[in-house]
């Protein structure tokens, strides 16, 4: 009797474990609103880890917050379209909206009657990690889901006349629909695709859609019907009545090669038609990645902001190969993988600095998908991508940080790709030369292949009056980038290239100052440029890119204790740094840049350019100010909310800072695989890495008062300085800090 007592208790045991557990997903701590509100410019749609579709409501199409499509002020939905972009400062994609609509469409003075935007309240909306459904005012229920390249829909309805509407024209941003086209394959079948020239000038995708039930369909152009079961147009629409129109559900499966594709695609990934059963695999997907990194502690606000960068820092890249391995290459045509994923959506302006990084920590195989699919951009388009975009060079941003991601995978010793060819892809980033590139559109040349790089060649630095924008920014970022590319050239055994690189990684000394303590733009003759107001920015005719001098100043990660030598040592370093953080809050300009948000005196967490600027206190044996620093921008500029980011989630980036920061420490110049310590923010961190192993970060003493960092030991020996190699954690190990409330000065 005790024994079958003991074995009653024992399973009433393990399945009270089970049920917290499993109460305990990391999934209940990703919210996808965060960053919908603001700039945050994020999407609350359904997609998985790096998926090719984003399935998505879009509630606007013009201004600056519908880069996503999405914006949490609307009260009203146009539809749901198949990609999106997350958190960027541009627009593009999209495709394909599916809206649902009661009643019979009507004609109205030659015009298809308008039954959408559909109204909405945000209390009837839900989201999570791979699914998003809202309730209408009309009564009309939509629910999303995804996997990797097909989205599933759902829709239920009130009456029994109502309808789908297809529409291949709907667009962000005024885009360009060049081509478009639909065909009828039969009453539950539907395909067609559409080429358009927005922000990525030559973008190809393709769509099949299956639907549970049989429909009767009306084909319009120009908003006036047309007969036939097949039309090819820049303007077209597709309405689709169901005779029992109950619950409607349509699989759609996407492909940037053909329809062909786009069918397979929906056909390996969702064979079936069990909706929940796809929302239950698409959270499988996210919880796998999620559970890389569980954390201990801390409040179920800050573990929200947490898993949700998590989420955020894992949508992009996109997947760019269908599932036969086929994809469209940089110079437009079909070529087909020997392996592997090939990926697109590399924002790398900003995901260099901590999302990438964060890759390399717990994925590094994915780094190395990356850095071959950025390789095959090379080759196919004849150069590295600044920003690439669905097969198309944008010419978006500055520098060249493609040399920054694989300059830094390779310090790290991630090395699953031909690193000579690397090599030589990074060496043609530097030279003014057109030649042998490969662009879809003129307008792209000038941002592309900017003439900075011809005068940086062949003056040694870039004047602004050349008619350069961001002319100091530009010649700021070169200098990192060359530095960068040095290190690698230095590893191979390349002395003369090294040497050569290196002397153009310390041209920042030309930008600065003395007189000023700024760095600031040049004319032809080597000369400072007047008047000059540190606080002035002109988003689209400034030296500086996004920015001021204020934050430009500091864009010397490579060689701090060089910025150091030459702002006069480490007190006139540290009042300068203090001024930065103290000084007014205010940007000058009536053309200022609205990139530059999140100020703290004029340092802008908001956007990319100021985000390792804190740590430079520990250059000086000041970290107590990084310290305090990191604390208070986690605390103030991240929050449980629609408007929980200080500026764009820039792909991941923006949420990857904070990752970094929470678990406890920064890579300030990747290139160079050193860390710095930061203010941990969890009790313990427990990192999954790929080798099996588990990196295991505690905080002692840990707690909102106590911000300070007192010792940090790695593997049980204390670190006597606030920096360790990458190299000390990949492979596992135990990272300590002891937390204290007291200023510890170094």
């Amino acid at each position: 009797m005790k024994r079958i007592f003991l074995s009653i208790f024992f399973i009433a045991f393990s399945l009270g474990i089970s049920s917290q557990n499993a109460n305990q997903k990391l999934l209940q701590f990703v919210n996808p609103f965060i960053g919908t509100g603001g700039h945050g410019h994020t999407f609350p749609g359904a997609v998985v880890p790096f998926g090719m579709v984003q399935l998505s409501p879009d509630t606007r199409t013009l201004e600056w917050d519908a880069c996503s499509g999405y914006y949490t002020e609307d009260t009203s939905i146009l539809g749901f379209s198949h990609r999106h972009l997350s958190g960027t400062g541009m627009t593009d994609f999209a495709d394909f909206l599916f809206t649902p609509f009661l009643g019979k469409l009507e004609l109205k003075n030659g015009n298809l009657k308008e039954y959408y935007p559909l109204n909405f309240s945000h209390k009837n909306e839900k989201a999570s990690a791979g699914f998003y459904t809202v309730n209408f005012d009309n009564g009309i229920k939509a629910s999303m889901t995804a996997s990797t390249r097909a989205g599933f829909h759902e829709y239920t309805f009130p009456s029994k006349e109502a309808g789908i509407i297809i529409d291949l024209h709907h667009n962000l941003h005024n885009q360009k629909v060049l081509e478009s086209s639909i065909e009828i394959i039969s009453d539950t079948e539907i395909r067609g695709m559409r080429l358009t020239e927005g922000w990525s000038k030559r973008d190809y995708v393709y769509f099949h859609a299956k639907f549970n039930k049989p429909f009767k369909v009306e084909l319009y152009q120009d908003n006036k019907a047309v007969s036939g079961k097949q039309l090819k147009a820049d303007h077209i629409k597709a309405v689709l009545y169901f005779e029992n129109p109950e619950t409607i559900q349509a699989k759609v499966g996407i492909s940037p090669v053909d329809e062909k594709g786009a069918l397979q695609n929906l056909e390996a990934e969702i064979p079936n038609w069990d909706f929940n059963k796809t929302k239950q695999q698409a959270a499988a997907l996210w919880e796998k990645q999620l559970e890389k990194i569980k954390i201990e502690g801390g409040t179920n606000e800050q573990k929200t902001i947490f898993y949700t960068g998590l989420y955020h820092a894992f949508i992009h890249p996109s997947t760019y190969s269908d599932v036969d391995q086929r994809y469209r290459g940089q110079d437009l045509k079909i070529h087909t993988l020997s392996s592997g994923t090939y990926y697109t959506v590399f924002s790398l302006w900003d995901t260099y600095r901590a999302q990438m990084p964060l890759i390399d920590l717990i994925s590094p195989s994915k780094t190395n998908e990356f850095i071959n699919s950025l390789l095959l951009k090379y080759q196919q388009g004849g150069l590295l991508p600044m920003w690439d975009l669905a097969a198309n060079y944008t010419g978006t941003m500055i520098g060249a940080h493609a040399t920054s991601v694989i300059a830094d995978a390779y310090s790290k010793n991630i090395r699953g790709y031909d690193t000579e060819l690397a090599y030589k892809a990074m060496m043609r980033s530097i030279p003014y030369d057109t030649t042998g590139v490969k662009v879809n559109h003129p307008a792209i040349w000038e941002w592309l292949m900017t003439k900075g790089k011809k005068y940086n060649e062949e003056m040694g630095f870039i004047p602004a009056d050349k008619d350069v924008i961001y002319a100091t920014s530009r010649g700021l970022e070169y200098a990192y980038n060359d530095w960068a590319l040095a290190q690698v050239a230095k590893d191979m055994g390349k002395s003369n290239d090294y040497k050569w690189l290196s002397e153009r990684g310390m041209r920042y000394k030309k930008y600065f100052d003395k007189e000023t303590g700024f760095m600031r733009a040049l004319d032809s003759n080597g000369k400072f440029i007047g008047p000059f107001n540190p606080s002035f920015s002109d988003h689209m005719n400034s030296p500086y890119c996004e920015g001021n001098a204020w934050q430009w100043t500091w864009f010397v990660p490579q060689d701090v204790p060089g910025l150091i030598d030459l702002m006069g040592g480490k007190s006139s370093f540290e009042k300068n740094l203090d001024a930065l953080f103290n000084t007014t809050a205010k940007v000058e300009g009536s053309e200022a840049s609205a990139d530059i948000s999140g100020l703290i005196g004029q340092y802008a967490h908001g956007n990319e350019p100021s985000h390792h600027i804190i740590y430079f206190y520990n250059y000086i044996g000041k970290p107590y100010k990084t310290q305090e620093l990191a604390d208070k921008i986690m605390k103030e500029q991240y929050r449980n909310a629609p408007d929980g980011l200080s500026g764009n989630e820039d792909c991941g980036q923006m949420s990857s800072w904070y990752i970094l920061n929470a678990i406890g420490f920064y890579q300030v110049a990747p290139g160079d695989p050193t860390y710095t310590i930061s203010r941990p923010l969890f009790d313990k961190v427990t990192i999954d890495l790929e080798n099996g192993k588990k990196l295991i970060v505690k905080a002692i003493n840990n707690s909102p008062q106590n911000k300070y960092v007192e010792s940090v030991t790695l593997n049980g020996k204390k670190l006597n300085s606030l920096f360790f190699a990458h190299d000390q954690i990949a492979s596992g190990g135990e990272l300590v800090f002891k937390m204290t409330s007291k200023i510890v000065k170094n």
